[in-house]
């Protein structure tokens, strides 16, 4: 055995510094599909949900219950979609934010805040289907707008509450350093417990509120001698498209974030940045498919419900009616 040289020293100081400098995220990677992925939710999602704040309303001002909870739904969406031109300008930008840090943080507080005020909304449209489908006769006096109107508003604060430390990170400050918008870098204690939290309340328990709700309804429904088999087929494979649509647009995205959170407690694998370097990219491109939940929910809950399928008919018919009239009232004149 011999003592290593000087020369071998240096060597292998400048091998390990390196390597801790090497813990760029590989931005480049995934930055055509995340662009064409925001603007294709972007193109579909906004006529959409407008159309459907139009629908819904309606059916808010006919005293219906659901209506509530889809009309919020469409209108956090629309909030949610009205961000996703920010961020696609700054995938282009090769993630370089172009405004300030309070913007930064402003358009970071609504996306997260409507991402997972979406997912509570969703939950609550479950489970009021699932009260007027199981407890039909009981719920007549618990399904009111005034009380759906109270949970909707105590979500929005709750989950509003819970993402103010959003402007206190130092992840949002893009004036100094490489003009990063809260860029999954080195965890914190505070991001881990953000992402902890994140998964459990805001995906966990959600899931397994669908998962529920939506085995009971379709239990419920396959048991009833009053419908048709081609309704009961219809209500399964609905139930089914809520649950997919659910993990195909959130899992990825939070099965990520725990992942992170779980790698915290390695410093190992902090000190390399293997790690973080390796799901970067899975991340950001997960963190996209979450958007496509927004142009979905107008499909697969407002499009769905027999009351607003009824009043697109309606407009069609009038539509048709008016403009079959109007020539007539032409050649009279």
């Amino acid at each position: 055995m011999h003592e290593p040289g000087v020369t071998q020293l240096v060597l292998t100081a400048d091998m390990n510094l390196n390597g801790s400098d090497n813990c760029t995220p590989p931005y480049d990677q995934g930055r055509i599909p995340l662009i064409v992925l925001y603007s294709t939710v972007l193109i579909i999602g906004l006529p959409a949900n407008v159309a459907t704040i139009f629908m819904t309303y309606r059916q808010v001002r006919r005293k219906n219950v659901l209506g509530i909870y889809l009309l919020s739904l469409s209108l956090c969406d629309l909030m949610y979609l009205g961000t996703l031109p920010m961020w696609a300008a700054y995938v282009n930008a090769g993630h370089q934010w172009m405004y300030s840090s309070i913007a930064c943080k402003v358009t970071s507080y609504v996306f997260f805040n409507n991402m997972y005020i979406s997912i509570f909304l969703l939950c609550c449209v479950s489970v009021d289907r699932y009260v007027a489908v199981v407890y039909a006769v009981e719920s007549r006096g618990l399904r009111r707008q005034k009380l759906a109107g109270m949970i909707t508003l105590g979500i929005c604060l709750v989950v509003a509450v819970g993402h103010l430390p959003v402007f206190t990170m130092s992840e949002g400050n893009v004036e100094t350093g490489e003009r990063r918008c809260f860029e999954p870098g080195q965890s914190t204690a505070t991001v881990t417990g953000f992402n902890y939290a994140r998964f459990f309340i805001g995906f966990f328990i959600p899931l397994a509120i669908l998962v529920v709700t939506n085995r009971s309804i379709l239990a419920n429904i396959q048991a009833s001698t009053s419908l048709q088999e081609r309704q009961k087929v219809k209500v399964k494979y609905l139930a089914m498209a809520v649950i997919a649509f659910f993990l195909v647009c959130f899992a990825p995205y939070h099965i990520i974030l725990l992942l992170r959170a779980v790698m915290y407690h390695y410093r190992d694998f902090q000190e390399k940045c293997h790690f973080e370097n390796s799901i970067y990219t899975p991340y950001t491109i997960s963190l996209g498919l979450s958007t496509f939940n927004s142009a979905m929910n107008p499909i697969l809950y407002v499009l769905a419900s027999d009351n607003i399928r009824k009043e697109i008919r309606h407009g069609l018919a009038s539509f048709r009616s008016r403009s079959t009239l109007q020539p007539r009232c032409t050649d009279s004149s």
